[in-house]
């Protein structure tokens, strides 16, 4: 079976090609090609050209075909529809970070899965259902086919699209590290998220691994019962538990935890909602990342202002964390937070 170069760290590609006498130095050229430009070389300084005739023989560079691109007019949002290793498709955001002059960059949004299984009731892709699990290289080449589109280089990744990260944790994990790796995208772990709707397993097994990356868990509710109306992940996974393995994290990490909380008007914004998120995370250093419900259906309404201050104030007096109010943008292009769907495509041809 060839390597899929995209699919494989530095350290895993030279694993696999050591048995054609290339060295690690020389893995790591292959991986900054593949990853970085897009190519298999032919040809490198003081590199054999008959060895690099056995790498390419030995190597396949995938590649995802595009099936659409559009721009938001309000924002510069970029949402990108592709189709990988399957005839499912899958959606990335491009968010543009252009605050600062000379220092203007690009965030990727990237899917770990075509469609997700979670059910959440909020959430678009949630409601279409899970189809599979991308691999590793489907999941960075999404970077690589936005860099390559954007004016501006990317310098963070958040794994907040399609799909729940913690469960295609081995494709998840091994795609950053490649987009982080000096050879590949040279991306801080720092900078990169991955989000979890709070599978306690996963998040247990990312304290246990000692990742670099930034864990952000999807609370919504600190009620178990309203949790569990919106979430039905509550069921498999309680409160109590996911609490536990958030403050096991915490300790082990000695990071500050991130909780996502998707507010809905008239159901999570209320007094009572902070007192009750208070009392839950007694104890645990966190940062409260607000974010406005997006449902085209109109099922779900963000707060009003009102209702936010209100919330704001009560977060203030009762949790006494840092909080943030998360900017969704992409709205009118379906780019936002919960809005990407996939749709049916034919298969293309994906490799070099």
């Amino acid at each position: 079976m060839p390597v899929l170069l995209k699919d494989v760290t530095a350290q895993e590609l030279h694993a696999a090609l050591a048995p054609l006498g290339v060295s690690l130095h020389l893995a790591r050229q292959l991986q900054a090609a593949a990853v970085r430009r897009d190519e298999i070389p032919e040809k490198l300084h003081a590199v054999s050209p008959k060895l690099l005739a056995q790498v390419r023989q030995a190597v396949r560079l995938p590649r995802l075909t595009t099936l659409n691109t559009v721009v938001s007019a309000h924002d510069g949002f970029a949402k990108y529809l592709f189709s990988g290793d399957g005839p499912e498709s899958f959606e990335a955001v491009r968010i543009p970070i252009l605050n600062r002059p000379g220092d203007e960059k690009v965030i990727v949004c990237v899917s770990s899965q075509a469609g997700c299984a979670m059910g959440c009731s909020f959430c678009a892709t949630g409601r279409q259902g899970f189809a599979r699990d991308l691999s590793t290289w489907e999941i960075v080449d999404q970077v690589i086919r936005i860099q390559a589109d954007s004016e501006h280089p990317v310098r963070g990744v958040v794994f907040m699209g399609m799909g729940e990260p913690l469960l295609n944790y081995e494709a998840v994990i091994r795609a950053a590290r490649i987009l982080s790796e000096p050879c590949g995208m040279a991306i801080s772990g720092k900078a990169i998220s991955i989000s979890t709707v709070g599978i306690e397993p996963g998040i247990r097994r990312f304290t246990a691994d000692q990742l670099p990356f930034r864990l952000v868990v999807s609370l919504t509710s600190a009620d178990p019962a309203r949790r569990r109306s919106v979430m039905p992940v509550e069921a498999a996974y309680p409160l109590d538990e996911l609490v536990s393995a958030i403050r096991d994290y915490q300790l082990a990490s000695g990071k500050r935890v991130t909780l996502a909380w998707t507010m809905i008007s008239g159901f999570n914004t209320r007094v009572e909602d902070a007192v009750q998120l208070a009392e839950l995370t007694r104890g645990i250093p966190l940062t409260l990342d607000l974010i406005d419900v997006n449902d085209p259906s109109g099922t779900f309404q963000p707060p009003t202002l009102a209702e936010l201050a209100a919330f704001r104030d009560a977060l203030r007096v009762h949790l006494k964390m840092p909080v943030a109010r998360r900017y969704s943008g992409g709205q009118d292009i379906h780019a936002a937070c919960g809005m990407l769907v996939r749709a049916a495509s034919a298969r293309p041809n994906l490799f070099e």
